[in-house]
């Protein structure tokens, strides 16, 4: 399983808002083509770019969503906002 769970922080709701980016917590040997195409079949939406983070023995993807794609709307959807 590559998506584990989206992150709630301030950071990461004020990277929605801001920059159409979303952060989830991902698993630790997947790699981002495999995030990517995960994210665009679970939401039906495209991904511009991921990039990720390992802190703490955890993986992080920051999802950077086409601008016809509002993150805010996934957020919502997932109930983070």
């Amino acid at each position: 399983m590559t998506i584990i769970k989206p992150i709630t922080t301030e950071k990461a709701v004020r990277l929605i808002e801001a920059e159409n980016t979303i952060l989830f917590q991902v698993g630790f040997k997947d790699r981002k083509e495999k995030i990517k195409k995960e994210f665009e079949k679970m939401f039906n939406v495209k991904v511009d770019k991921v990039r990720t983070l390992i802190k703490a023995n955890k993986k992080f993807a920051y999802i950077k969503l086409d601008k016809k794609n509002p993150a805010i709307d996934i957020a919502t959807k997932l109930g983070m906002i």
